[in-house]
């Protein structure tokens, strides 16, 4: 009988691409994966160690998947990731129930682990590796859209990220690695690609022959069977006339942009060692929207830095009201040891951050409904992902300005479909994050569902912030 191995992904998508390569690992071992902790043999958690929030669930889902370790069911306990890299000696000597640790760029020496008489410290360094198309992969999503990592590590000097530390420097993937990778892809029925990074923008700057983003985009979208190409974590710098050209004109790149501003007063962007004032922001933003029609803009700050102000703060809620994003995530400011804004002793209170939070997020939501019912009586192209959590009589799924797991939803009230499939759909209603629209046949007429002879309209309930 096969072994059993069970994994928990923690943190953001370019960790999920490291879980899904630890999974492919183990298939080759011979090992089947379980959804179940307490039916695996194995056990492995791989770990955030960004911010505080994401270490204290990291320390929390290892210590609860340990008590599987000292019940008897579990006879391997691995932590891998960025905890791992980071706080390696101290997880050690603080958990004798792991059993094995991996590091950030370790993923492939888990073999090693499951072959038997591995070490416990496995921890390297992250420039050592990086991922290839031959390397091992198992998608752990839907099997019609994938995250696609096209460079490890970062070389920005961000005040309030310890991501290089962890990570270490800058490694592009050649295009034709790349490439490779996604053909593999969609042969397995992947029709969407989400391009992932530390630093999206500054791909190919490494490599000898300097590959620029634009000509990685286009050789991706080139592949048979990819319909949409997704860019993500793209830094504010001057985008160049070719990418911005393959993004407004490529018919399967996405006019979406991922890029995470962090805040838009000059005095904390230089705080936070950005590199640039609120100028080039706003040139930004307004050279995007007129270059790219239609432009889905997705962007994230973070509130609470040390040293920000109330003028500061104000600052940042007047550029998000003159922007007028579609998706803004915001994050508490996390002091981390290490960093050059860890140093910093100028803190503002959490309640102070907790309260900016609060406010931009409440600054944004109108936005951002004002944005989906500009939709209503619209058509729009959705990616099916199956049926809906809300109901099993809803179909759900996104069109091509909400990005997987972070932006929102089209319920489908209407007809079938099978997950993966492209439709065109008809948005009668809209929320906060989330749309409802009718699926359209060919002809772009309402589609009944089976046996229904007149149009049939299944209440759906909308997500709206608490």
């Amino acid at each position: 009988m096969s072994k059993t191995i069970h994994f928990v992904s923690l943190g953001c998508a370019k960790n999920r691409v490291d879980t899904e390569v630890m999974l492919g690992v183990s298939g080759l071992r011979g090992y089947t994966a379980v959804d179940q902790p307490e039916a695996a043999d194995v056990i492995v958690v791989n770990t955030c160690g960004f911010i505080g929030p994401a270490k204290e669930e990291s320390i929390d889902t290892v210590l609860e998947l340990g008590a599987f370790k000292e019940a008897g069911s579990c006879e391997t306990l691995v932590v891998a990731g960025c905890l791992s890299q980071r706080y390696s000696s101290d997880l050690a000597a603080a958990m004798p129930e792991v059993d094995h640790f991996l590091g950030s760029s370790d993923m492939l020496k888990l073999g090693a682990v499951l072959d038997g008489g591995a070490e416990r410290m496995l921890v390297g360094n992250p420039a050592d590796y990086t991922l290839r198309a031959t390397d091992p992969r198992a998608l752990t999503g839907p099997r019609h859209s994938a995250y696609l990592k096209i460079a490890e590590g970062c070389n920005r000097s961000c005040s309030f990220c310890a991501i290089p530390a962890i990570r270490g420097k800058q490694r592009s993937r050649p295009i034709a690695d790349l490439v490779e990778e996604a053909t593999r892809l969609a042969d397995a029925g992947v029709v969407e690609l989400n391009l992932v990074s530390q630093d999206t923008v500054a791909y190919g700057r490494d490599l000898p022959e300097r590959p620029t983003l634009a000509a990685l985009v286009e050789a991706l979208a080139e592949v048979r069977g990819v319909r949409w190409v997704r860019m993500h974590y793209l830094y504010p710098e001057t985008l160049t006339d070719p990418l911005l050209e393959v993004i407004a004109g490529h018919p399967r790149v996405l006019p979406y942009v991922d890029m995470p501003l962090q805040h838009a007063s000059d005095a904390m962007l230089r705080r936070m060692r950005r590199g640039h004032g609120g100028k080039r922001l706003y040139d930004v933003v307004d050279r995007l929207q007129a270059r790219v029609p239609g432009l889905v803009f997705r962007t994230t700050f973070i509130v609470g830095h040390p040293g920000e102000t109330d003028e500061d703060f104000e600052q940042l809620r007047a550029f998000v009201r003159w922007a007028e994003f579609d998706h803004v995530g915001v994050f508490l400011y996390s002091h981390e040891e290490g960093t050059h804004a860890g140093a910093m002793t100028d803190l503002v209170p959490a309640r102070t951050a907790r309260a900016r939070h609060r406010t931009l997020m409440r600054t944004q939501r109108p936005i951002s409904r004002a944005k989906l019912r500009a939709r209503i009586g619209t058509e729009v192209e959705v990616l099916v992902d199956g049926v809906s959590d809300e109901s099993e009589f809803l179909l759900e799924g996104r069109f091509w300005g909400q990005a997987p797991e972070v932006d929102g939803k089209v319920y489908l009230s209407n007809g079938r479909a099978e997950p993966g499939e492209l439709r065109r759909a008809l948005v009668r209603d809209a929320a906060d994050y989330d749309l409802v629209a009718d699926l359209l046949d060919a002809d772009g007429r309402w589609e009944a569902p089976p046996g229904v002879e007149r149009p049939r309209r299944r209440k759906v309930r909308l997500r709206t912030l608490g």
